[in-house]
């Protein structure tokens, strides 16, 4: 595919903007870096509520119906006298799941790099639409704003889990959590669609139309295919949700029955008649599934990027990379079934779900060998930003072979909606795509800020997070074959369980060290912007285009023309070169030959 030039007809005009104001360049900014790094706060902030949250629902596991200060203090009346509530249980699993799957994992991590990455790795000066940019990050901000506001209404924040299955979420007198908490989150969740749906309308235009001149598709780093693809991803089934929620308050608040029938409260029949709450989990998932490659693709991107940096060789297999990515796009829209396997579906769809699942695996797989070849014989470089893209492929490893599992009809129904599931998608989508965020930042973060994090603060938090994240959800997996539920606030009345007490006592004292040790990675973020160590134009000796721009942040990007690309984007420890990278902006020798693996 070739690109014109002329896009870029703006090249000469980039040094002709008009005076920035505060309010300009840091809160209403079209600049696709700002943007970037308010997306990157934005989540970073929403993440803490998030991972507060699971402390806190963590305790209540491990000590059922004990008085604890830390409730009392932040939850009021939801914990009487210290002991938490079971409604207020429900509320902050939700919240945590929503908070954590749609905001820190999907804008903060997709927004964060997307912005970033995609004009400066693709040769342009901007994004196609500066405007609509910061519109996405806006609404982004107001969906944020809206959700947490939802805990503090009075009857309480949503709670009919972050799947938000009716008839909880569509009765609003079903219980408190059902009423305008749960109108709140709705509402949140609409502004956030559109945000998603104008930031990946912006990246797949960016990506078509304003690359560079050389810069062709197979030129591209990994990691704008990935942020392109998901944006496509994004594009096909956020809407699926979007219908999904508007459904859902037209029961809730018009009088329809699209999810509702046959409803008896108290022994008093309501008026629905006909509605399916099936049909809610088909729409629901239908994006829920995409959504587990939405969070993991751009992780993916960012580690392949880095492993090739830090290993000092190519990435292996380039186009296999590509068209697992392709591949893994095409059947996540597929597969939504194999969430629903209780659900009564036919056997014969039961199956159908499975074979899909079971394909998916095959392209997750070519990447995690893709990335182990990488790794062989390099010259690795240990910095915090290649220890948490090897832990990434250790978790997508580890997490998805229980995926097998759980994507086998007969094998997943006696697992379902246990600690199992938790255990799984914990590992293969919440860790893997949060070390894929950490090793990005750790990589990109003198790209953004013009300094570098402290590398021994780095190491400190991958070592003690890793062994955190597997103390947590490694024995997860045991006590949920062993049959313990998902989302009981307190297992205290089923002697059955009474063995496993024990586990959930280590589990949580494992989810605490973990919380606590993103402390030191908050300070070393926040204190490294000022006080750290000044970059280099180049400081990871790597071959794309970002780092041929200055450290300075200017509008445009780049002060002359734009680079054009001659090559393509992993030439490390080329023979017959100096160095062991060739920037992508540096034409080829004279009887050079371009590779292409």
């Amino acid at each position: 595919m070739s690109t014109h030039a002329d896009i870029h007809a703006h090249d000469d005009d980039h040094g002709h903007h008009p005076k920035e104001t505060f309010m300009t360049k840091y809160i209403f900014s079209q600049d696709h870096k700002m943007i970037a790094k308010q997306y990157l706060i934005t989540g970073t902030l929403m993440g803490i509520i998030g991972v507060l949250m699971s402390i806190m629902f963590r305790i209540q596991i491990a000590w059922p119906e004990e008085p604890n200060i830390l409730f009392e203090a932040l939850l009021g009346k939801w914990a009487p006298g210290g002991v938490m509530d079971a409604d207020i249980y429900l509320a902050l699993v939700t919240i945590h799941g929503t908070i954590m799957v749609f905001f820190v994992l999907t804008a903060g991590l997709s927004g964060t790099f997307s912005n970033l990455l995609i004009p400066l790795q693709i040769g342009a000066r901007d994004m196609a639409s500066g405007f609509l940019n910061m519109v996405s990050y806006w609404l982004f901000f107001l969906s944020s704003i809206l959700m947490v506001c939802s805990l503090f209404v009075e009857a309480g924040p949503a709670a009919a889990g972050w799947t938000i299955y009716p008839p909880l979420s569509a009765l609003p007198m079903a219980q408190g959590g059902s009423g305008l908490g749960m109108t709140i989150w709705l509402v949140s969740m609409a502004i956030f669609i559109a945000s998603s749906l104008l930031g990946s309308l912006n990246y797949v235009v960016t990506v078509i139309n304003l690359r560079t001149k050389g810069m062709s598709m197979t030129r591209l780093p990994l990691t704008i295919w990935a942020f392109f693809v998901t944006a496509i991803i994004g594009l096909v089934s956020f809407p699926v949700l979007l219908s999904a929620a508007l459904l859902l308050i037209m029961d809730r608040s018009f009088g329809t029955s699209f999810f509702l029938s046959d409803i008896f409260i108290q022994g008093e029949v309501l008026h629905y008649q006909g509605g399916s709450p099936v049909l809610f989990e088909h729409l629901f998932w239908f994006l829920g599934h995409p959504e587990v490659y939405i969070v993991i693709l751009p992780a993916m991107g960012l580690v392949s990027e880095i492993m090739a940096t830090n290993s000092r060789k190519p990435i292996f297999g380039y186009r296999a990379m590509i068209a697992s990515i392709l591949a893994i796009a095409f059947l996540s829209t597929i597969v939504w079934g194999h969430h629903m396997f209780v659900s009564g579906m036919n056997p014969f769809l039961g199956s159908v779900f499975t074979f899909t699942t079971l394909l998916i695996a095959i392209p997750s797989a070519v990447k995690a060998f893709n990335w182990i070849t990488t790794l062989w014989r390099g010259n690795i470089q240990m910095n915090p930003a290649m220890l948490f893209s090897i832990g990434f492929v250790s978790t997508f490893i580890t997490g998805g072979l229980t995926g097998i599992i759980l994507g086998d009809s007969a094998l997943d129904i006696n697992v379902h909606d246990t600690y199992f599931v938790i255990a799984h998608f914990h590992l293969v989508m919440g860790i893997s795509a949060l070390y894929g965020m950490f090793a990005g930042i750790y990589h990109w973060y003198p790209k953004m800020f013009g300094r570098m994090l402290n590398k021994k603060m780095g190491y400190i938090h991958f070592w003690i997070t890793a062994i955190s994240a597997y103390g947590v959800f490694f024995p997860m997996h045991f006590i949920g074959m062993a049959g313990l539920p998902r989302r009981y606030y307190s297992n205290s009345s089923f002697p059955l369980f009474d063995d496993l007490a024990n586990v959930n006592v280590v589990i949580t004292i494992f989810a605490i060290i973990g919380g606590a040790v993103q402390i030191i990675y908050l300070y070393n973020f926040f204190a490294s912007m000022f006080y750290g160590k000044k970059a280099v134009q180049n400081p990871w000796r790597s071959t794309t285009l970002e780092w041929t721009t200055p450290v300075e942040h200017l509008h445009g990007n780049w002060p002359g023309a734009i680079p054009h690309v001659y090559r393509w984007s992993y030439d490390y420890s080329k023979p017959g070169h100096d160095t062991d990278f060739v920037p992508q902006n540096v034409p080829l020798k004279e009887g050079e030959e371009e590779l292409h693996h």
